[in-house]
């Protein structure tokens, strides 16, 4: 625990003063250390006084006690929110090594670049609650398939969403819980349209009021300004804009993005780093501030040496394929079965490539003596190259480029990424267990330290799994206060039930009548069961049917395909959280037989 100004003051008077006893001296050398006689270790020229020394330290401290009192008195203005004691349980430094121990975070991001930035501060000890849509989550929790075998969790969601946990809450109902949570947390990050959570009274301005210390990170497709600022921002769309699609793809073809979402990766990872940079600034300033990340700077910063190409050299920018514009060679040759990839950044380690190759003339050429002559000449020398290297299987020239001076790689499968000796060796991928789907596995971090821990914690949360932890154990709302939000719908935490056809051995029991479903005003059916409208209207097929009747539209298959509304109960699987359950109240459907959906 940081000491108080004055208790530090005293020590640090106390130390001072025995050193000077145990000297002799009123002063010490420049370098304010001496050795047993008291000589002065460094032979300074230029001395001062231990009282100068103590009256200097004395002012640092009382600045640092000025600070964390201005803060104090921010808080205890009777305008502003008293925050209440988090009861976060920090633990002791010896006891933990993760460099974010005792940070909290506020996640209201959704997708990859806001969930890939949070996902990184978790993996570093910070706790992070995600804040999720009652009525459904993050959205990428439905992107698939695939999902996960028998239930409909996303392997997208998984792989950018461990170490968090999520709690439902409505932001329009529900902001004084935010408002609550921010007072508790050091960092907030989201990625809105700009200006809707000002709307909401969430925005920067907004939080700051209230949590002078809170940083506030935002990540957005364009940032606040300009023309583009109110449009939404996805990867592939800023990845457009922002030339990579222009430079990425086979020459004579057309633009292609790249596998995976580069640029929300991109827009993460600076995002995080920027985030260290406030945690640390914070220390000093004990203030937060506001930080704005986005999807197209982020994307124009790296073009790097494409970017400066053109703003210097006036040079635009083409696709090469696997080929470098600059170096060759530099790309992902064809083998006897399939790729690999080999780059000679220096004439030692082309004529090392060559030598391997078989083809050792090469090197003494005067068309390919120099990596300037070599571009000069790519066509000629990459033919050359192309005709070797298709003789073997890249197996076999894995075993004849061991040890080799230069880099080189298969182009593996995903597979056969996951097979690689080397992946297997480091331990990146790790298991972890699932309260839902069982045993998951995940890329674990890829930065390693020699102290700290940056390792994955917990698995991907389900759906409002933590509500309830996170309302009692750092809100401290009782029972009553819980039940009162549910009713309000502000904060849903549920069991989602899914009707089932009931089994008989007894026919259904046929009606003459025709029901108006839900007083559409429509075309009436012969089902008087469903909760929405069938797609289309009909007599049934057949009447002499067990699986038919008038009461059911004739198909009970017809009967799956309709899908409930958002919201409905049996739209969802079941959301499990901690202590008590709450079941929403099902409305009281009067009807004569019911089928799944």
């Amino acid at each position: 625990m940081r000491r108080s100004a004055a208790i530090g003051d005293i020590d640090i008077v106390r130390v001072l003063r025995a050193s000077t006893a145990t000297h002799g001296e009123n002063d010490v050398g420049a370098s304010g250390f001496a050795d047993a006689n008291g000589n002065n270790l460094r032979g300074g020229r230029h001395r001062f006084r231990i009282a100068d020394t103590v009256d200097m330290i004395r002012g640092v401290l009382a600045t640092r006690g000025r600070n964390r009192a201005a803060g104090e008195m921010f808080f205890s203005n009777s305008s502003v929110r008293t925050p209440k004691s988090c009861g976060r349980q920090v633990e002791d430094p010896e006891d933990s090594r993760s460099p974010l121990n005792g940070i909290r975070v506020l996640d209201l991001t959704r997708i990859v670049a806001g969930p890939y930035c949070t996902m990184i501060l978790g993996d570093l000890g910070a706790e992070i609650l995600k804040i999720e849509r009652p009525d459904g989550g993050d959205e990428s929790r439905k992107w698939g398939p695939p999902f996960f075998r028998g239930t409909q969790e996303s392997t997208y969601f998984m792989s950018v969403n461990r170490n968090k946990k999520s709690v439902c809450v409505d932001l329009k109902k529900g902001k004084d819980i935010i408002y609550e949570l921010a007072q508790m947390c050091d960092i907030l990050v989201e990625n809105y349209v700009p200006g809707k959570l000002n709307g909401m009274g969430l925005g920067y301005d907004d939080m700051a009021k209230i949590a002078p210390r809170l940083i506030y990170c935002s990540l957005t497709g364009y940032g606040f300004h300009g023309p583009y600022a109110n449009r939404p921002g996805y990867d592939v769309i800023a990845a457009s804009l922002g030339g990579l699609l222009h430079i990425t793809g086979p020459k004579d073809g057309p633009p292609c993005k790249v596998g995976v979402a580069m640029t929300d990766l991109a827009t993460g990872l600076y995002a995080h780093g920027a985030i260290m940079a406030a945690l640390l600034q914070r220390s000093k300033t004990n203030r937060g501030q506001w930080i704005q990340c986005n999807l197209l700077s982020t994307q124009v910063a790296s073009l790097i040496n494409i970017a400066s190409n053109y703003l210097n050299g006036n040079k635009e920018a083409t696709r090469w394929g696997s080929e470098h514009e600059s170096i060759v060679p530099y790309e992902a040759f064809p083998t006897k079965n399939g790729y690999m990839t080999i780059g000679a950044g220096s004439d030692a380690q082309f004529i090392d490539v060559v030598k391997r190759l078989q083809i050792p003339e090469l090197a003494t050429d005067d068309k390919f003596e120099s990596n300037i002559a070599r571009v000069k000449n790519r066509t000629e020398l990459l033919q050359r190259l192309r005709d070797a290297l298709q003789k073997k299987t890249t197996q076999e020239w894995s075993v004849i480029f061991e040890g080799a001076s230069f880099p080189y790689g298969a182009v593996n499968t995903i597979r056969e990424v996951f097979d690689d000796p080397h992946v297997k060796h480091i331990k990146l991928v790790q298991e972890v267990d699932h309260p839902r789907t069982g045993k998951v596995k995940l890329v674990g971090p890829p930065v390693t330290y020699s102290y700290a821990t940056n390792i994955v914690r917990s698995p991907p949360p389900t759906l409002g799994q933590h509500t309830l932890e996170v309302l009692k154990n750092i809100l401290n709302y009782s029972d009553d206060k819980i039940d009162t939000l549910i009713t309000q719908k502000v904060d849903v935490p549920t069991v989602r039930l899914r009707l089932r056809k009931p089994k008989s051995n007894k026919k259904v029991q046929w009606t003459q009548g025709t029901v108006d479903n839900e007083n559409l005003n429509k075309k009436k059916s012969k089902c008087c069961c469903i909760y929405e409208k069938p797609k289309t209207f009909g007599e049934s097929s057949s009447e002499d049917s067990d699986d038919e009747c008038e009461h059911c539209h004739g198909h009970k298959d017809a009967h799956k395909k309709v899908l409930p509304k958002a919201g409905d109960p049996a739209r969802e699987g079941m959301s499990s959280h901690p202590g008590k359950l709450f079941i929403n109240r099902l409305q009281q459907v009067q009807h004569k037989c019911f089928y799944a959906y």
